[in-house]
């Protein structure tokens, strides 16, 4: 859970470098929290209620959401404008996918230091 506030507090950051643990923990509590509110949101008795919550969480992580991005794809040595191929659909989620595999380019890159400290 702390990897998922880092990135929460690191809200618009777009510099620097973010470790493959820092991102796919928070994808991971964003599914889970997404998840979850959708089931809410299925509730009979008030949807609308648990679906506008749902898209209040939504619209609070999207800044987050893209700035850990690109602090991902900067570990592994590529510039943020990576992020833009995700609109492609189908082929772009799969090369983001790929990048976000990658371990961290060892040491410094022009992004910073590497976040493992090695």
């Amino acid at each position: 859970m702390s990897w998922y506030m880092t990135a929460l507090k690191k809200y618009a950051v777009f510099s620097g470098r973010s470790r493959r643990r820092e991102f796919w923990w928070f994808v991971l509590v964003n599914a889970i929290i997404g998840a979850i509110l959708q089931c809410l949101g299925n509730d009979p008795n008030d949807p609308n209620f648990w679906n506008f919550i749902g898209w209040l969480y939504g619209l609070a992580v999207l800044i987050p959401s893209i700035a850990v991005q690109v602090r991902r794809l900067h570990d592994t040595g590529r510039t943020g404008w990576w992020w833009w191929i995700g609109l492609v659909p189908f082929v772009g989620w799969i090369v983001l996918l790929v990048f976000n595999l990658f371990d961290s380019e060892p040491g410094t890159n022009r992004y910073g230091p590497n976040p493992k400290g090695a």
